[in-house]
Formats: structure tokens, sequence, C-alpha cells
């Protein structure tokens, strides 16, 4: 099938904020044609010849870094076809000066947007005065005023909250188990189906995703996983409820249960928002059997979904929350917070680590937090979220393909009837090739998510739903 063509301006200074459709011709000397991701270089003229009248061929710059990627990056990193060179606000540049609009955030990490303005600032003011200072060696404030924000703004139970910060969602996940299994003296992890964790050792096995396990056992100990809610396949708050007692009584004694962990809206695993009923049942039947709650808001926190925390959509309260991603405000990042008398458990010397809360990162989470913290900040994330939603209905009323759309506040997906990664995977691509910036998840890989940074403007919003709406009906066409 002959390549689709896209013509831009070879000059960064020139490319429009927004993403230039197919046939958008640009006029000047600087014009050059992109067919596939070969850049053909030619005259004024030659934009509007045919290709085979274009005078040279030479590789683009994106695909000189991906060839350089392809040769030195391990091939277990996945591979991905963009290649950037700038973003800003809810738009992301390729070195040829393609411009996209961002649907993905560098997964769910741009919850303020591409260079948000007051984070830029903080991580300059910091680099000013020092970029590292490992907090166990010596204090310094930025480490500390994390935490403080962190403690006024926790959904866990206690009056007295403190934080551990390091440098990974997955990491974070790791110390919260340590964290709950010293205060309780017991071993064993329930987690769910459909969840996803981490990539570590403990954490990749507590995710429910073969492809992220194939080929790394045995796995670690003391991990016990049941089904969660997912009402679009059948499985109910009293289905979950009930396997996990099913559970205390044929796999796990629940007296050795340190903790419980859950993500409010499943990531990964499909954006799969749990039933109103289902947190607080899960609480009840934690504080029965003297288990602790880990909530795991790595990608449906600091704002995602609304409020600060998904969380508070439950008025259900964990002992431990575990945030990352977009904390960081693009910087790596990650922390879990949760009572004192839960989080102290661990002897000094227990948690740490040599670059955990680095200060420049901690600068950029403290500016971030604050943002978020704002009532004005929650009500747009609220109008965002109800303006996608409104698009997306109509989008699922237009396209017999989709199956559920679904979410809390924007963070929100379309399930596709099939469950098989083919036709997801075809409109990630289509988007792609119109300027638009997608991910797929789920466990059959059928799901496609939106995570646009909340600070998008509504014309950028409507034009990623325009985008996304074409790009299924052509995948459409394209796998059946």
């Amino acid at each position: 099938m002959e390549s689709q063509a896209y013509v831009f301006r070879a000059s960064f200074a020139s490319v429009p904020r927004r993403w230039l459709p197919p046939g958008h011709v640009p006029r000047g000397p600087a014009a050059c044609v992109f067919v596939g991701r070969r850049r053909i270089i030619g005259s004024r003229a030659s934009a509007h010849r045919p290709y085979s009248s274009v005078a040279q061929v030479e590789q683009s710059a994106s695909e000189r870094v991906a060839e350089a990627r392809d040769r030195y990056v391990a091939r277990g990193v996945s591979t991905p076809r963009l290649v950037v060179a700038s973003a800003e606000g809810a738009h992301v540049t390729d070195p040829d000066g393609r411009t996209f609009l961002d649907f993905a955030g560098g997964i769910a990490c741009q919850n303020t947007g591409h260079r948000f303005e007051p984070v830029v600032a903080a991580i300059h003011e910091q680099v000013d005065r020092y970029l590292h200072q490992c907090f166990m060696v010596g204090t310094y404030e930025p480490y500390v005023e994390v935490c403080r924000r962190l403690a006024e703004l926790s959904p866990c139970r206690g009056a007295a909250q403190k934080s551990l910060l390091v440098n990974s969602g997955a990491e974070a996940i790791e110390n919260a188990v340590k964290i709950a299994r010293a205060a309780t003296g017991r071993p064993a992890v329930v987690v769910f189906e459909n969840a996803f964790h981490g990539r570590t050792l403990l954490t990749m096995t507590m995710t429910s995703k073969v492809v992220y396990r194939r080929g790394f056992g045995p796995f670690a100990p003391e991990v016990y996983r049941t089904a969660a809610p997912y009402p679009y396949r059948g499985i109910t708050t009293d289905d979950a409820i009930d396997a996990i007692e099913r559970l205390f009584k044929t796999e796990v004694d629940p007296e050795s249960v340190a903790c419980v962990v859950l993500e409010p809206v499943q990531g990964e695993g499909g954006f799969i928002p749990m039933p109103p009923d289902f947190p607080p049942r899960l609480r009840e039947l934690c504080d029965r059997h003297g288990i602790l709650y880990v909530d795991d808001e790595v990608q449906s926190g600091v704002g995602r979904t609304g409020p600060v925390w998904a969380i508070e959509h439950y008025a259900t309260e964990p002992d431990l929350v575990v945030s990352g991603k977009s904390i960081g405000g693009g910087l790596p990042l990650a922390a879990v917070t949760g009572r004192a008398e839960v989080t102290d458990a661990v002897a000094p010397g227990g948690l740490g680590g040599t670059f955990g809360g680095n200060p420049v990162a901690c600068a950029a989470a403290a500016a971030v937090l604050a943002a978020v913290a704002e009532p004005d900040f929650q009500r747009r994330s609220e109008e965002l979220g109800r303006l996608l939603r409104a698009g997306l209905d109509g989008i699922a009323s237009r396209v017999p393909e989709i199956g559920e759309v679904r979410g809390l506040g924007p963070m929100l997906a379309l399930e596709l009837t099939k469950p098989s990664p083919t036709l997801a995977a075809a409109a990630v691509e289509a988007a792609f090739e119109r300027g638009l910036l997608l991910l797929s998840c789920g466990i059959y890989g059928n799901v496609l998510r939106l995570l646009p940074p909340l600070t998008i403007s509504d014309e950028d919003a409507e034009a990623g739903l325009a985008i996304l709406e074409e790009s299924l009906v052509d995948a459409s066409s394209r796998t059946n």
C-alpha cells in the first residue's frame, strides 16, 4: 500500500501549535514532504510534484534517532515510532518539526502539562542551588516540603501523616509492602486481577498481565490474586467480595495478610473504575481482619480524576496511599504516604535510597502539588472530564465497535467490543499518522485510554476527539 504523505515546513519555528492534516501544503522554500518516516527534499515547487520527480531522498532526523535506538537500546524496552524533540502544554514536536496532540502524557506523567510554568520555575530555582544530596546523608528542605504537602492532602486515616519519597511507582509499591509487613508482622499481600503495580520482581508478581511476567520467574512468594469488579465483563462488587472471602478460606489465612493493594481505577488493566460500593466494602473487610488497605494512585492520583486522589470519589480512607508519575511534573518521583504509626513501624535504615526524593524532583513536585490542590485546577479537571465524556459518548453512538465508555473525571477510556488488540493497535497507529498520541491498554489490549494534560484547552481536546473518531473509523475499515 502506498505510503501516506505529510507535508510540513522544515523549520521548527514555523510549525503551527497544532497538528497539520494530510494534504496541507506549506508555502516557501523550506517545504518538504514526509512519506511514512522518509523526508523528501526539493524545491518549493517539488512539494507539489509526484514523489518520483522529487530531487533526492534522505533520512529524516527522527529516523536517524530511531535507527540509533535500535542499535543501542535493549530490545525489552518497547520501541514506539515517536521521537521527541520538544514539548509544551499538550503538544509534542519531533525532530522533523511535526507537532502532535498528546493524549498519552508519557503514560500519565503530565497531568499539569509539558513544561508547566510553575514546575519549570521551581526546577530552575533549585538547579541554581544544588542538584543532589542524599537525604540519608543530609536533610534538605525540598524533601520535607513535599512530605508536608502530602500530609496536608493525604486521604489516609489518622491525624498525623508521614511520607517516604522514592524514584518510581514500582519502588513506592515495594516500600508500601515493606511498611505494611513491618507494621503488621504479617507476610502476605492480596492483589487483584487486571492490576498493574510495576516491573520489579515483587511488583511484577503483583501485576496481572502475562506479557510483563513471561520468562522472569520464579516470582516473589506470599502474593495472592483475586477477582476485581469489572462490570463490563460481568464481575460485580458482590462477586469480588465473595472471591476474597473464598481466597481466605482456600489459599491464605486472613490473619497472615499484611495488606490489600488496589488501584481505584485500574490503569494498565483497562481504566476500570471500581464500583462505588467496592472500596467501602473492601475497607470493612480489611478492618475485620486487621489488614492494611494500600491505595495505589500512581496513575489515578495527583488530580487525574478531578480531586487530588481518585479514592476521594469513594468516601473511603486507606491506610497508605502510593503516588507517582505526574507528582514529579515530568521528573522521577514517587511517594508512600500514610498514618504515622504505620509508616514509623520501619526502623531507621529500613527505608530510603541514594536518589529517592532528589531535591530537583522535589522542587518540581512541590509546585505540582500546590497546583492540583487549587480549587480552580480541580474545577477545570472536572470540566475537562465532562467535555471528554460527552465527546466519547457521541463517538460511541456512531462507532459500533465501541462496547463501553468508562472512567472517572477526565481519566477515560473506550473498550472495544472484540477482546483482541488488533483494532486498538490499528487505531493508535492511525491516530499517530493524524497527529494524535494515544495509548492502548487492558488485559486483551482492546482499550483506548485518554491521558491528556488537565491543562489542555477545550479546542485541543475537541480536536483530539475528532482525530480519535476518524482514526477508529479508518482502523475499523482496514481491520474488518
